[in-house]
């Protein structure tokens, strides 16, 4: 499972992040997702408001159930173990994290998940890798630019590195070519205002948009 994991994020390398959607929209945003090529899905949980973990965890179940092992889910913004706990009863298969908690990354390798923390300085992706990190996601990557990737992947070129944060079809292939292993897309990919609106197809066009950079 982990492995297949690993290799999965560096051949499709783009994860689509799901932030604060009803569960209602999850299956239509997926389908569209799916439609464009993009087939890794990170669910992230809402820190100001932990009555509603259990809503994150069931969207990241029903997603598993639909799609029943055509997309790999994972869940976002997790920063306890608890979040690791619930996140894996409900089969994410990969957790992100904001930054390098040791003992988020302790968790997620006991319940054979793939680690994906947060970190911005040489000193903390280093650190997370040490820790156990299978992928560290270098954020907010937007405001560092490719030419930061490149700089620390010259000391550090043994640590597989994703991109998130600011990070569009507009230069997600520059990160590419600087070295890191794959990308995280939000907003501009996972756009509310389409899913509020019912736009599904332009969903699917911005990550065909996606898919051709990353993939060039």
């Amino acid at each position: 499972m982990r492995e297949h994991i690993i290799n999965q994020i560096k051949v499709e390398k783009i994860i689509a992040i799901i932030r604060g959607q009803p569960p209602e929209a999850l299956i239509p945003l997926a389908d569209a997702l799916v439609a464009g090529g993009i087939r890794m899905m990170e669910i992230t949980f809402s820190l100001k408001d932990p009555s509603r973990y259990r809503v994150t965890a069931d969207g990241i179940r029903m997603l598993n159930k639909h799609f029943s092992g055509e997309i790999s889910v994972g869940a976002g913004t997790v920063v306890s173990r608890e979040q690791v706990r619930m996140a894996c009863d409900a089969g994410a298969s990969y957790i992100v994290s904001p930054g390098c908690d040791a003992r988020v990354i302790d968790e997620t390798r006991k319940l054979n998940l793939v680690s994906l923390p947060g970190a911005m300085t040489p000193s903390e992706i280093a650190a997370a890798y040490e820790a156990g990190a299978d992928f560290v996601k270098v954020f907010p990557a937007g405001v560092l630019g490719p030419s930061y990737i490149r700089a620390v992947r010259a000391p550090l070129p043994h640590i597989p590195l994703l991109a998130v944060g600011g990070v569009d079809e507009t230069n997600a292939a520059a990160f590419i070519a600087a070295g890191v292993m794959g990308i995280g897309a939000g907003g501009k990919l996972v756009n509310a205002e389409w899913i509020a609106q019912g736009f599904f197809d332009r969903i699917t066009c911005a990550a065909q948009a996606y898919i051709t950079v990353v993939k060039c």
